[in-house]
């Protein structure tokens, strides 16, 4: 259903998403009903759907579906609050969130495509743990698509002989591509934001190592017995696909040269503010974003250039999966228009009973509520906005919440359970995080029969939701 080959580096993968300055300012949320929250649900339902009961309809229109979703959110909004707040809501939406978001995959996605590795191992129960947990460390440190783009088609090779395969990606999804990027700004984007608006570079590292040593190793303990398990018990396949052979060999290396200008890019446009913007529809586009931006193209442009075509062809690389994660995704930014401008008006808006779940009685934070609330939402809207929201419910000045003002210190697991929220359960669907789509994709691609969506969040409801609440036990309550 998504993406194919990206890269490293990914922990920007959202840097690209300025701090938004929501995208729902335009729009009055508190004015909203439920209602409006339709379009958002169907999109989502045609994606979970589509490919389930109609995949050959879905695959061949699921552009014009999305098209058609994206109208009946945008048309009552021009409707009812005028063309011109309307422009201005999803002008915002798509300038300054969605496009830089797209770049940025396109960039990564091409570079990814640049970068072979050559060979085969043995998915053993051992290998395929150790593979996850590399995975999951390389998530902090180069972002949670670029990690998963570099190991998902060797993870994909060492298994491809193996009549149970299909958990393989699955727990890949949830470490690689979201698990593991919860350690540093770079690996998730949620956490890129919260370093823009303050939080410093080493907070997460210092307040999410227990969890995230929790969350991590119980997944892949139990990834161990459920993997040693069913390979006890499948034999072996008549014919290996991709024969193991002696030695793994790493090619396109140049490209990592190239992501390394990715990261400067966006480190460029978080420290480098000239205060010269361009204005687009009541939008300020700010000259640094731009910049990062254009730079970000040339890098993806200079890739195709100097990767050989061969490589990219023993990649299995093509461009319809950028293209349905670019079409999807635009849909997506658009219905969540109102849906951000009901969450954005708080306890005046239709999602109220959501916000007032936040705080106890005597208006102190209720740490396990931000842990689930933000980690429900992000499973189903973009994960970026979702931390935004509750990091303005909870006060939204990053050294009281990072606990540095005298006599506000408990602010620190407010935060710490807002961004663990935001991270560890981009894991729960598809549609948690970009890399999700990608894995699917490429796993797809690859012979794997993934579940569908909902098949998906079975897996993820036995085996993720039980260790977030044991989670919640220790460090949220």
């Amino acid at each position: 259903m998504r993406t194919a080959t990206t890269t490293t580096a990914a922990a920007a993968i959202l840097a690209a998403l300025p701090a938004p300055a929501w995208a729902a300012e335009a729009i009055d949320g508190a004015g909203l009903s439920l209602a409006w929250a339709v379009p958002f649900a169907g999109l989502l339902l045609s994606i979970a759907l589509g490919p389930l009961v109609a995949a050959r309809f879905w695959h061949h229109h699921y552009g014009k579906i999305t098209l058609g979703w994206a109208l009946a959110a945008a048309v009552p909004l021009a409707f009812v609050f005028g063309t011109g707040p309307a422009s201005q809501a999803i002008a915002h939406a798509l300038l300054l969130e969605y496009i830089p978001f797209i770049v940025l995959l396109f960039a990564l996605f091409t570079m990814a495509g640049g970068v072979l590795v050559r060979g085969n191992i043995h998915g053993s129960p051992a290998t395929n743990t150790a593979l996850l947990a590399i995975g999951a460390v390389c998530a902090s440190l180069i972002g949670t698509t670029g990690a998963s783009m570099i190991l998902i088609r060797p993870m994909i090779r060492a298994n491809d002989d193996r009549r149970h395969n299909v958990h393989v990606v699955v727990f890949f999804i949830f470490l690689v591509s979201n698990i593991g990027g919860s350690l540093t700004p770079l690996g998730d984007p949620p956490l890129f934001v919260g370093f823009l608006r303050g939080v410093d570079f080493f907070w997460t590292t210092r307040h999410l190592a227990l969890e995230t040593l929790f969350v991590a190793g119980t997944v892949l303990a139990v990834f161990f017995l459920l993997d040693s398990w069913l390979y006890r018990r499948e034999g072996v396949m008549p014919r290996d696909p991709t024969p193991d052979t002696p030695a793994l060999a790493l090619l396109g290396s140049a490209n990592f040269l190239l992501i390394g200008g990715v990261i400067a890019a966006i480190l460029m446009s978080a420290l480098w503010k000239p205060g010269l913007a361009v204005e687009v529809l009541g939008n300020r586009l700010e000259v640094q974003n731009l910049a990062r931006d254009a730079i970000l193209l040339v890098l993806a442009l200079v890739s195709l250039k100097i990767t050989r075509r061969e490589w990219r062809e023993e990649n299995r690389f093509d461009w319809e999966p950028i293209r349905e994660v670019a079409k999807i995704f635009a849909g997506i930014f658009v219905c969540i228009v109102p849906v951000l401008a009901m969450l954005t008006a708080g306890k005046h808006g239709a999602l109220s009973a959501l916000v007032a779940l936040v705080s106890h009685a005597d208006g102190s934070p209720n740490t396990a509520a931000y842990f689930w609330l933000t980690g429900v939402l992000s499973s189903f809207l973009d994960n970026v906005p979702t931390y935004l929201v509750f990091f303005e419910l909870a006060g939204g000045d990053a050294r009281t919440l990072m606990g540095y003002v005298p006599g506000q210190e408990a602010m620190a697991a407010t935060l710490a359970a807002i961004s663990s929220g935001a991270v560890f359960m981009g894991a729960n669907t598809y549609i948690g995080n970009a890399p999700n789509f990608m894995v699917y994709a490429i796993a797809r691609q690859g012979g794997v029969k993934m579940p569908s969506f909902f098949g998906y969040m079975l897996w993820s409801g036995l085996v993720l939701l039980p260790i977030f609440a044991v989670a919640t036990l220790l460090f949220f309550a």
